[in-house]
């Protein structure tokens, strides 16, 4: 089965009151997500914990990640 193949950047929103997550592939093993972000972040001293394992890539803008070494 072939999937359509778009730029990344087509049809972001221009306001968003939190992020935007876009679903762009799912299989068992897999989820690949476009998240568009407008400097929204975190509460502050809040983390944000999760099961699973994740790959981040950043194409446009900038970030700040903080971890914490199990």
């Amino acid at each position: 089965m072939a999937e359509e193949c778009q730029n990344i950047f087509t049809d972001i929103p221009n306001r968003l009151s939190e992020e935007f997550f876009d679903i762009l592939l799912k299989r068992d093993h897999v989820h690949i997500e476009r998240i568009i972000s407008r400097g929204h972040k975190t509460p502050e001293g809040q983390w944000y914990d999760q099961a699973w394992d994740e790959w981040v890539l950043l194409l446009q803008g900038e970030a700040v990640l903080q971890y914490e070494q199990p």
